[in-house]
């Protein structure tokens, strides 16, 4: 099979072979959505990524006779550490043809530089913490990914295991359709009734983000999200500079329709981030904005006929108000004003039983599993 080496990505050229390799992996993939290039090479500029702050990574290539073969990175989190009060780190940008022994190599490797940071437990995928993408697709190969999540071939699966790494927890992507909605008779009664006594009797009051005041809303967001999302597994807080970065990733996606954000005499209470699927856009721009890739953007905004509920949560002493079911409905008003029926809600986690039994009562299938995997150093 020709020589095999694993080399840390310090130069330029070896980046640039980092972030196109999946697209010579995938290049025959239908399903597969090519990332944007210069948003790669941001993401992964430690000088710009606000992970870099309070984290730290290695880059590796594994090289056959000189050909990019496979990734891997390997990341401490000092926040999640602290948070969780444990000594893991995690793998994440894993991408490898189907080549056991590059992917055991890389795997190694990563072991090694993690080891060396005091780690006693290597988790992942994540790229490069659970607020980004994270897991590998187990369950919905079928289907094209939407906006923020990952697509993997099958065999992903067995190269992880076939190298000692377990099953740790399973993310689930839940269906959501809202087009036949219109009448309320997919929802659950309870959810609707519980939606009205929110406004009615709990004076919850809900409002669309603003764009014009994009980045103390999302500030609002990130308050929110700290807060709802504090317990469950895996789970770091996102910071202030974190949020900036991301606000500016999205701005562009960002709709009005589909932000948005529960208030009581002026306290948040939830709020929702749903995004429009703009990977139906970016399916057909192979990863450049230029030369006509911007046109394709702006021009394929208007199609788009999917959404993706990123995040939707609740501060945990309002939960008992119905904040979440108003959220819920206000998708179904949504729908009808945008004319988008359809979308996804998640990743949720699998051990997440209110919002799994939440999800069944509003008509939803899960479409798809991304699993995170461990294994012990």
């Amino acid at each position: 099979m020709g020589s095999l080496e694993i080399r840390p990505v310090h130069s330029t050229g070896d980046l640039r072979r980092f972030i196109r390799l999946p697209f010579r992996l995938y290049r025959d993939e239908p399903k597969w959505v090519a990332p944007l290039i210069f948003e790669r090479r941001q993401f992964l500029d430690r000088r710009k990524n606000p992970f870099f702050e309070h984290g730290r990574a290695e880059y590796f290539l594994a090289l056959r006779d000189g050909r990019p073969v496979g990734r891997i990175t390997a990341q401490v989190d000092d926040n999640f550490q602290r948070f969780q009060g444990n000594r893991w780190g995690w793998f994440g940008f894993f991408e490898c043809e189907r080549d056991p022994e590059a992917a055991g190599a890389l795997l190694d490797r990563a072991e090694q530089w993690l080891r060396g940071q005091g780690c006693d437990r290597m988790v992942g995928p994540a790229d490069f913490t659970t607020n980004d993408e994270c897991g590998v697709l187990v369950e919905g190969y079928d289907l094209r990914p939407m906006i923020l999540e990952p697509w993997h071939p099958p065999y992903y699966r067995d190269l992880l295991e076939s190298q000692g790494l377990s099953k740790r927890i399973d993310l689930l992507m839940w269906s959501l359709e809202m087009g036949r909605l219109k009448q309320g008779t997919s929802f659950h009664p309870m959810i609707h009734e519980a939606a009205e006594k929110a406004q009615s009797e709990h004076g919850v009051v809900l409002r669309a983000m603003r764009r014009n005041d994009l980045e103390a809303e999302v500030h609002r967001f990130m308050d929110i999200y700290n807060e709802a999302w504090g317990d469950n597994w895996g789970f770091v807080p996102i910071t202030d500079a974190e949020v900036r970065f991301q606000a500016e990733n999205l701005k562009p996606v960002l709709s009005e329709d589909w932000a948005m954000i529960a208030e009581r005499n002026g306290e948040v209470l939830g709020a929702a981030l749903t995004l429009p699927d703009i990977n139906q856009v970016l399916v057909r721009m192979k990863g450049r904005l230029l030369p006509f890739g911007w046109l394709r953007f702006l021009l394929g905004r208007r199609k788009i006929d999917r959404i993706r509920v990123f995040a939707l949560g609740v501060r945990p002493q309002h939960q008992h108000l119905g904040v979440a079911a108003a959220l819920f409905v206000r998708h179904l008003e949504a729908s009808a004003k945008t004319g988008i029926p359809a979308g996804e809600m998640g990743w949720i986690l699998e051990t997440n039983e209110p919002m799994n039994r939440a999800m069944e009562g509003m008509g939803g299938e899960v479409v798809k599993k991304y699993r995170l995997f461990e294994l012990g150093l």
